[in-house]
C-alpha cells in the first residue's frame, strides 16, 4: 500500500519536476557564467527598479461614475485636425497602450502628433453589477464622445479600439455612424462561431445567469485565471524560466515586473454586462449575424460606411484571426482594409518589432483620411451626468 502511495505521488509530480530540471537545466550552463549572473542578479534585484507603468502625462477630462476620460499632453503640433478616442477592454486595464516607455501605443502617437483620449472603465462597485451592455455602448462610450465633440467643436471624431472594447465600438459606430469619421479596430472579436481558439470553447460552455447570481459583478482574478489557464506552459512555466535566465539584465527585469503589474491588474466585469457579452456574443453570435438590437435599436453592420482599418494577430490566442476577418465582409464601407500581422494579442502592442509596423501604419493611415490641421478648441466644457439606467443607489 504504501509503495502504490509513492508510486502515484511520483506521478503526480512528475510535470512538476519536468519544470524544475527545465529551469535548472537551462538556467544553470557553464558554472563561471551561472555565478557572474548571481551576482549581477543580487545587484539588480537589491538595487532600485523603475516598474511604474503609464507613465506618460495626461488630465482626467470627464469622468462618469467610476468611468474617466484620459487627455494626454500634447508633444508636438498637432497632425490632425481629428482627435483620437481609444476604447479598451474592460478586461484588464487600458495602460497596456502604454505599459513602458520605448514600447509606449500612446507615446508613438503623441511624438506623430495625433491628439489623444482613451476611455478609462475603472473598478466597478457593487452598483455596477447592473449595468448591461447597453449602458455601456449607449452610455459612457456615446456620453465620452459627445464630451469630445463638444470640446473640440467638430461632428465627428476617430475611433480607436481594442479587444471587447473594439466589439462594443463596432456597436457604437452601427449605431450612431454619423459621429465616427475613421474606425480603427485591433484584435477585435466580431465573429464568436469558431473552435479555432479555446477562448471560446469555455466562453460558450459558461451559465452566465448562474455566474451573475452567484458573484454579482465578475470577479477580475477569476477570469484572469481563466486566461492563464488557455495556455499555461507559456503564461505560467515559459514565462517564469524566461524571467530566471534574464534575472540579471535590468532592463528585462523591470518590464518583466511592468507586464507583471499589468496582468495582474483585473478589474472586475459588471454583471449584467457580463451575461449579455457571454449570451449574445458567444453563444449567439448575433453581431455578426446583425441579430443584435440595443437600446431598442437594430445594430445594423451595414450602417458602417466611414473608414475601417481591423488590425489582428496571426499567432493570437484569445482572439484568433476567424474572430475578426469577417466583419470588413459585412459593413457597408466601401474604404475597409484587413491587416494580420505576426504576432499574439499583446504582442501587438508591446513586441519591438510590431511596434516598428503597427503604430506608424494607423498614423499613416489615418493621415490621409484626416482633413488639413485647424486651429481647435481643447478647453473643456461642463458634461452633465447622465444616471445609467438600472442603477441603484448601493455603494459599497
Amino acid at each position: 500500500m504504501e509503495s502504490e502511495k509513492k508510486t502515484r505521488l511520483s506521478e503526480m509530480m512528475a510535470p512538476y519536476a519536468m519544470a524544475a530540471d527545465l529551469i535548472m537545466a537551462r538556467v544553470a550552463g557553464d558554472t563561471a557564467k551561472f555565478h557572474d549572473q548571481l551576482r549581477k542578479a543580487r545587484e539588480v534585484l537589491l538595487g532600485p527598479l523603475e516598474t511604474e507603468i503609464a507613465v506618460t502625462p495626461y488630465d482626467v477630462v470627464w469622468q462618469d461614475d467610476r468611468v474617466k476620460l484620459k487627455h494626454y499632453h500634447a508633444r508636438t503640433a498637432p497632425l490632425l485636425k481629428t482627435p483620437v478616442f481609444i476604447v479598451y477592454a474592460q478586461v484588464n486595464r487600458e495602460t497596456m497602450l502604454d505599459l513602458q516607455p520605448g514600447r509606449s501605443v500612446v507615446e508613438t502617437f503623441l511624438n506623430a502628433g495625433l491628439d489623444i483620449y482613451m476611455l478609462d472603465w475603472g473598478y466597478p462597485t457593487r452598483k455596477d453589477r447592473y449595468l448591461n451592455l447597453d449602458d455601456h455602448v449607449n452610455g459612457y462610450i456615446a456620453d465620452a464622445v459627445d464630451f469630445i465633440l463638444e470640446r473640440h467643436g467638430l461632428d465627428q471624431l476617430n475611433i480607436m479600439a481594442i479587444c471587447q472594447g473594439g466589439t462594443m465600438s463596432v456597436m457604437y459606430a452601427a449605431l450612431h455612424p454619423e459621429k465616427v469619421k475613421n474606425l480603427v479596430l485591433t484584435v477585435t472579436p466580431t465573429n464568436f462561431d469558431h473552435d479555432a481558439g479555446l477562448l471560446n470553447v469555455w466562453a460558450r460552455s459558461l451559465d452566465p445567469d448562474k455566474l451573475v447570481a452567484s458573484y454579482g459583478n465578475i470577479p477580475g482574478d477569476i477570469m484572469n485565471l481563466g486566461f492563464l489557464l488557455l495556455n499555461p506552459a507559456r503564461l505560467m512555466i515559459d514565462k517564469y524560466v524566461g524571467f530566471l535566465e534574464n534575472i540579471h539584465n535590468r532592463d528585462f527585469v523591470e518590464n518583466f515586473v511592468r507586464m507583471e503589474r499589468w496582468i495582474f491588474d483585473s478589474p472586475d466585469l459588471p454583471g449584467e454586462a457580463f451575461r449579455d457579452f457571454i449570451q449574445w456574443m458567444f453563444r449567439e453570435n448575433r453581431l455578426i449575424k446583425n441579430e443584435l438590437v440595443l437600446g431598442g435599436k437594430k445594430v445594423d453592420l451595414k450602417n458602417i460606411t466611414m473608414p475601417v482599418l481591423n488590425i489582428y494577430g496571426k499567432y493570437d490566442h484569445l482572439v484568433p484571426p476567424a474572430a475578426c476577418d469577417q466583419l470588413t465582409s459585412k459593413i457597408g464601407s466601401t474604404d475597409k482594409e484587413d491587416l494580420c500581422l505576426d504576432t499574439g494579442h499583446i504582442g501587438i502592442y508591446v513586441s519591438s518589432k510590431t511596434q516598428r509596423e503597427f503604430g506608424p501604419k494607423i498614423i499613416r493611415w489615418l493621415t490621409e483620411r484626416d482633413d488639413s490641421p485647424e486651429a481647435v478648441n481643447t478647453e473643456p466644457k461642463k458634461v452633465s451626468k447622465k444616471k445609467k439606467a438600472g442603477a441603484t443607489a448601493e455603494e459599497d
